[in-house]
């Protein structure tokens, strides 16, 4: 249970650096902003080839690290809620 409010942390720190790279992508062209949003692995490329900003190093670390981070944390958190609710029946049924 105490992972699940790091995971939510790390997941909104994720969507502002995803929100950057969204920005930018509309920004530059309406349907390379509709790849990014549509299409999973177009946001990867987009981030590494086109995204250019002044801090794009750590809007990209962030975006990526975070997104990965609160995946572990969201699977830890789940499993130790769904350990805590197993009931195992006293013995004798």
């Amino acid at each position: 249970m105490p992972l699940l409010p790091l995971a939510i942390l790390f997941s909104l720190v994720a969507l502002v650096c995803a929100a950057f790279l969204v920005v930018h992508a509309f920004r530059r062209s309406v349907g390379t902003g509709v790849m990014v949003l549509l299409i999973p692995c177009y946001v990867l490329f987009y981030a590494f080839s086109q995204f250019e900003h002044r801090r794009k190093g750590l809007i990209v670390a962030g975006f990526m690290s975070c997104t990965v981070l609160a995946a572990v944390f969201l699977g830890l958190s789940v499993h130790a809620v769904t350990a805590a609710t197993v009931h195992v029946p006293p013995p004798g049924f």
